[in-house]
């Protein structure tokens, strides 16, 4: 516990907050969709109407375990197959089974790019560290650790709760606030002393849900009124806008008076 601070423990998500992947995310859901929704057309006479970034990636998908995305954006299109099991071969006609087909476009455009940071992420995180605070990673990726270890980042984390970790332990996805409270759990920092850092509406309703300190949100796609409405306590487009730890500490502060 860092006794100069008003917040022992920093949470942050992964995909959009640390990494750039989010729109490698986007651009492996779109692929995906557009191909099965395609094929629903050949097969059933569907009309195709394209899976877009705005209208349906981030009502639907932007956050939530992979599967339950799969079937959340199904309902909106009034499509119903069934759920399946994780075990479900990409291309498999099941939630589970397109799953797993985003998930080998997603690996695909990972291996031929790569990954890269957001520096203001990673310079507060290092500063974080440096100064004692906790730190733990939630994300609903099940492709969080490789990711993490492709930019060096793993070991800078005390907790990560993961796509795999949740699954393992049965954890509710967002925006249920599981995955949030268990890394405060691991690394033993009171919820009320904790700190969400979230680009995803889903993801800041969990922070929200779980009574954090303090949820931030950050709008890297021109979201702020959503991630306002959906529990944000305060949104930033980058994390430089905080102006490092005295800043947090500063913001932390006045929403904890």
């Amino acid at each position: 516990m860092n006794k100069n601070l008003s917040f022992d423990a920093v949470i942050f998500d992964m995909d959009g907050v640390i990494t750039k992947t989010a729109l490698t995310h986007a651009l492996a859901w779109k692929k995906m969709f557009d191909e099965y929704l395609q094929k629903r057309e050949a097969k059933h006479g569907e009309k195709f109407v394209e899976f877009t970034h705005a209208g349906d990636y981030l009502p639907f998908v932007d956050g939530k375990p992979r599967y339950k995305g799969v079937a959340s954006f199904l309902e909106s299109r009034g499509i119903n197959i069934p759920f399946g099991d994780p075990s479900d071969l990409p291309g498999v006609e099941t939630c589970c089974g397109l799953g797993n087909s985003k998930n080998d476009a997603f690996n695909d455009v990972l291996e031929k790019e790569g990954v890269q940071v957001y520096p203001s992420t990673v310079t507060l995180i290092k500063e974080l560290k440096e100064a004692g605070i906790k730190l733990g990673v939630a994300s609903s990726s099940k492709n969080c650790k490789p990711v993490l270890e492709r930019v060096d980042l793993l070991d800078v984390f005390e907790a990560r709760v993961d796509g795999v970790v949740s699954a393992e332990l049965g954890l509710h996805g967002k925006p249920e606030p599981d995955i949030f409270t268990t890394a405060c759990d691991i690394v033993d920092t009171k919820y009320s002393r904790s700190i969400v850092v979230e680009d995803a509406v889903s993801g800041v309703q969990a922070g929200a849900k779980g009574n954090f300190g303090l949820t931030i949100g950050i709008a890297r796609e021109n979201n702020r009124k959503e991630l306002e409405e959906g529990g944000a306590d305060i949104v930033v487009k980058d994390l430089e806008e905080i102006n490092g730890i005295e800043g947090l500490d500063k913001i932390f502060s006045e929403f904890n008076k």
